[in-house]
């Protein structure tokens, strides 16, 4: 008989395999489940060797799967300033002010989680304002959402943008009426002049522009880069998170994890797609299909393509089919027509790469859609599994298609206003009828449809914790509205067995049973007696990826 490496036992085990849902202990063995049963039952597998771990009665899950983060910048942004939940201008100033005196923002103060109302409702915030807190040296506020950035004088004087400066459609360096900026960049490609003012040089926002690094960074920079990386990984291994699906790519950070995998093994497994943006040329996706020929391994694989359909709805950005309440004339835009995205959708199905594709509004939704169903006309029906991410706003006649296409709905349960976030200003910016029908989790997954759950990090928290409370908690916007909480099991599946199958890997992870892939989440309760809640007050005990024990609470 084998020997078990580990051997978790005294446990509550939610195994998300439908012919053994539960069990007591279970014995891990080379990065593989070598059983899962009763304590009685891993007797045989015990040897003096084996590290045995007494759960006392706590949860044990399949390791969180993350299915939409952005690893090279969160990793970054632990670093940040910020300023999550505060609010007002003294408020905002004393902490900007109290991180600048420690002159550890070299280039420029950004400060993370920004609020779109955070000075209050109707306060534009502009370059003017921001020099009233720091008039002498660049500081930018990123909103939480990542699609805004607002600057004072100094970040856009020292980015070069102080004039404005031509942007890809629809990025916008916001000008005023005297022809300067006014401190509002919407989208990447406007405030990357400020990101490139960063020590990192904004090397970790490349992947969500498509870019490689200009020039190959030098031994240091490469160091810091891979340091920052790590600490990203460290994070989501504190988390119980054993993979994740990053949702910007590039070589450049390819080889940073291939680097980190090479020299000691990737504590967190994760795929990075090729990143498609508006005017590149089909021919481009050769290089997607080199990137999945180079990795493609259980712990780095490079296997699909990351798309943007629209922004975001704060900042107007997400595409919707009628205008937005209060702004006649703006309904969003899409960043690919609807003939060019079906062209970009039926190569990738036909090179066989998965799809992923940011849409927002409903009217994003409806056009990848579109694009989805046109491969599906083109090259014949077929096991795709292309995604959509967000899906924050759905049109009715738009919600049997995702079943009808197998398309898998990747959603955030922190981004529903009413959960994590006030509902304002979206209930505000959409009106209440759309609503009804938007952050659709239990809606969509009703209608047959496939739903996958993650935290886009760092736009919200990593926790998944966090994100199984929200899906538990949330309320109506108003009465008699849709009920789209979730069950504790369906919660649970959206970050284990379902991440899985949206990366065709359901039989091997997400799920305990002999044979599957040794990623397991050791709780510090049991989450079934827990109230909802409560839920994201327990804590990961201890993280198993590869069989390799990943994060350890209260370890040193």
């Amino acid at each position: 008989m084998a020997t078990a490496d580990v051997i978790i036992e005294n446990a509550s085990i939610l195994t998300m395999d439908p012919d053994n849902p539960r069990a007591d202990a279970i014995a891990l063995a080379g990065g593989t489940i070598l059983a899962v049963g009763s304590r009685g039952d891993m007797a045989g597998f015990a040897a003096p060797s084996t590290r045995r771990i007494d759960a006392a009665g706590a949860s044990v899950l399949p390791g969180f799967i993350d299915s939409h983060i952005h690893l090279f910048a969160g990793g970054a942004q632990l670093r940040s300033l910020s300023l999550a939940g505060v609010t007002g201008f003294e408020a905002i100033a004393k902490a900007v002010r109290e991180r600048a005196v420690k002159k550890i923002d070299p280039g420029v103060l950004v400060a993370e989680q920004a609020a779109y109302q955070m000075f209050g409702d109707g306060e534009t915030i502009t370059r003017q304002l921001l020099d009233r807190i720091l008039p002498d040296y660049p500081l930018a506020l990123f909103a939480g959402d990542h699609h805004t950035m607002w600057a004072n004088t100094a970040a856009l004087e020292a980015g070069g943008i102080l004039h404005g400066r031509q942007t890809p459609a629809g990025s916008e360096i916001v000008v005023g009426p005297d022809g300067l900026a006014t401190g509002e960049l919407r989208e990447f490609e406007a405030f990357a002049p400020i990101t490139d003012l960063t020590p990192t040089g904004g090397r970790e926002m490349l992947g969500l522009m498509g870019h490689e690094p200009k020039s190959p960074p030098n031994a240091a920079q490469r160091a810091a880069d891979i340091g920052i990386v790590k600490q990203g990984l460290a994070y989501c291994a504190s988390l119980g998170v054993t993979s994740f699906h990053n949702m910007d790519g590039n070589f450049y950070q390819l080889e940073l994890l291939e680097e980190i995998d090479r020299s000691e093994g990737l504590i967190v497994r994760g795929r990075v797609p090729f990143r498609m943006l508006p005017g590149m040329a089909l021919s481009e996706l050769d290089k997607a299909v080199e990137m999945r020929r180079r990795w493609r391994s259980d712990r780095l694989t490079a296997d699909f393509v990351k798309m943007f359909m629209d922004g975001v709805i704060e900042s107007t950005t997400a595409d919707m089919f009628e205008d937005y309440n209060g702004t006649p004339g703006v309904s969003g835009f899409s960043y690919f027509e609807q003939d060019e995205f079906d062209a970009i959708s039926i190569e990738c199905d036909r090179l066989g790469l998965q799809i992923a594709v940011h849409a927002i509004g409903d009217a994003a939704v409806n056009r990848t859609l579109n694009g989805y169903q046109a491969s599906r006309r083109a090259n014949g029906p077929r096991d795709s599994r292309h995604r959509i991410e967000h899906i924050e706003m759905l049109s009715p006649s738009d919600l049997p298609r995702f079943a009808e296409l197998g398309v898998i709905a990747s959603m955030q349960p922190t981004h529903a206003p009413g959960g994590a976030y006030p509902i304002e200003p979206i209930l505000s910016m959409v009106g209440r009828e759309r609503m009804k029908t938007g952050y659709a989790w239990r809606t969509i997954r009703q209608s047959g449809a496939r739903l996958a759950f993650s935290s886009d990090w760092p736009v919200a928290p990593l926790d998944p914790l966090l994100g199984i409370r929200t899906a538990l908690v949330r309320q109506p916007a108003f009465e008699g509205d849709p009920d789209e909480r979730q069950s504790l099991m369906d919660s649970l599946a959206g970050f284990t067995i379902d991440g899985a199958f949206s990366e065709f890997q359901e039989t091997r992870k997400g799920i305990l049973k002999p044979g599957a892939m040794a990623d397991v989440v050791v709780l510090s309760g049991d989450i079934e007696s827990t109230p909802p809640g409560d839920v994201d007050t327990l804590k990961v005990a201890a993280t198993i990826c590869d069989g390799r024990i990943t994060y350890e609470r209260g370890a040193t």
